[in-house]
């Protein structure tokens, strides 16, 4: 297989020329004869025992040629570019067949997708703010105030009337003109008094009443309630009022340290906590940090990006959008049922995400060329174990799944990263510098809506193209490549 020439055609389109061999075919083609003579039947001959040379004779010389072309034809098409010095994205691929035969081997031509050449400007001495870090004692005195919330108990109130921030267990039943209506009933039915999980005005109106009692509640429904028969309406519930249950907190005490932390006194368990708040708050810091730099890296790009590598992009985006519902035990295609949306859509939603990946890897991908940054074989084995350990896979196994120049040039990517942030010129600020926020595409909530009579309750809930003797459209595939940490920030 080799390189019969290169053509460019277009920006980022070149034509490539490549020759296989005859031998190269023909053990190819003897290949594919194998695998399928056991399908072939022959008029003289036993299914599948006929001889290659006779099923050539009967079907034709080129029975076979277009398997064995799909056979050879990635690989050829990888070495082809390589040697043109070429980096191919997947993108449409159109092949022409020159000619094809047993002896001569095949003569082809394909016109596909590269990468972008790319220019950056000054990426050492990029200027950055990064926040002053600090932590108040009002702040670790709200996070003890969050865990004893966390760690108290309802008890049970029976010597006093319903207050705000109760929990009450109540039976009710709505009337509209004096006729119940659907949807409108419980039983046994635990309502936070100031929750806003019923319409406005029901939930005051239980305030003042004892355990046991029985009594009216009388609300008007809003004008854009969903139950458009209620809409507007004004409505009585009967209610009666079961139990009172209030909220009792821990006393922040050293008993308290002990009980909700390995620390034996308050004053260590406020010690952690500050220091746990802190490197939080430093990590924020250094991630922004990242990002300003990132933002001024694309600034400084220059490069006329294939429409591919942001198209290729959006899809990877939607498939792990996708892995991560399933993770929640749903998948795209109920997300979607939920939402009332649709891929156009979510495709649109990931694309200024998508763009702002590419244009990172790609100038972070030029930073290594000018540094003449590279791996070594410790980095290597280093970055193989680390994934051993998070996948639970072995090594070797990693490498068959992600080949390890992927991986290298991963590292060579983070290690250009590295470069630009030790180089920056930081300002350390207690407030950044206000600028208009990029939005930046977020993946719409996943909710359902389960309508009630006292209110609107939301949970959240390829194949290798043939060879033909006309010109076709294929597509290449490419390795998914894990993307690195600056491009994880950058999404």
């Amino acid at each position: 297989m080799s390189l019969k020439a290169t053509n460019k055609v277009d920006t980022n389109r070149y034509e490539l020329e490549i020759v296989i061999d005859g031998d190269s075919f023909k053990k190819a083609i003897q290949t594919v004869y194998n695998r399928e003579k056991k399908n072939i039947s022959v008029q003289g001959f036993r299914k599948g025992k006929a001889p290659l040379s006779i099923i050539e004779k009967y079907y034709g010389e080129g029975v076979f040629y277009e398997d064995a072309l799909n056979l050879l034809y990635a690989d050829a098409i990888d070495a082809a570019a390589k040697e043109a010095g070429l980096t191919v994205i997947e993108d449409e691929m159109k092949f022409d067949l020159v000619s094809i035969g047993k002896e001569e081997g095949v003569d082809f031509k394909v016109t596909l997708t590269t990468k972008p050449e790319v220019e950056v400007s000054e990426y050492k001495g990029l200027a950055a703010e990064k926040l002053i870090c600090e932590v108040t004692d009002d702040e670790v005195t709200a996070e003890l105030e969050r865990m004893a919330d966390r760690n108290s108990r309802m008890v049970e109130v029976t010597d006093r009337a319903a207050e705000l921030g109760d929990t009450t267990v109540i039976d009710f039943e709505g009337f509209v003109d004096g006729t119940a209506f659907e949807g409108g009933k419980g039983e046994g039915y635990s309502l936070g008094l100031g929750s806003g999980q019923f319409i406005p005005g029901f939930e005051e109106q239980i305030v003042g009443h004892k355990t046991e009692e029985e009594f009216d509640v009388n609300v008007k429904f809003p004008e854009e309630y969903g139950a458009k028969e209620l809409a507007g309406k004004d409505a009585t519930f009967k209610v009666k009022l079961h139990e009172i249950k209030t909220k009792e907190l821990p006393e922040i005490d050293d008993e308290f340290a002990k009980d909700v932390s390995e620390f034996d006194t308050l004053d260590e368990l406020k010690a952690d906590i500050k220091a746990k708040a802190l490197e939080r708050k430093e990590n924020a810091a250094a991630t922004e940090v990242e990002n300003q730099l990132i933002d001024k890296l694309i600034e400084g790009l220059k490069a006329d990006i294939p429409e591919a590598m942001y198209r290729s992009r959006v899809e990877q985006s939607i498939k792990d959008f996708d892995y991560r519902l399933q993770m929640q035990g749903m998948n795209l295609e109920t997300y979607m049922q939920y939402t009332g949306g649709n891929l156009d859509v979510l495709k649109e939603n990931f694309r200024p995400q998508a763009e702002r990946t590419v244009k990172t890897r790609l100038a972070l991908e030029k930073i290594v060329q000018l540094e003449k940054i590279e791996i070594s074989d410790e980095d290597l084995e280093k970055e193989l174990n680390i994934m051993s350990e998070t996948y639970s896979m072995p090594v070797e196994q990693i490498k068959a799944v992600v080949p390890t120049e992927d991986i290298a040039a991963d590292l060579a990517v983070q290690k250009a990263m590295a470069l630009v942030k030790d180089n920056a010129k930081l300002t350390e600020v207690k407030e950044l510098t206000k600028k208009e926020e990029a939005k930046k595409p977020a993946a719409k909530k996943t909710t359902t809506k389960k309508a009630t009579a006292t209110g609107e309750k939301k949970t959240t809930a390829a194949k290798k193209p043939a060879a033909k003797k006309t010109t076709t459209t294929a597509k290449k595939t490419t390795t998914t490549k894990k993307t690195t940490k600056a491009e994880d920030k950058a999404e």
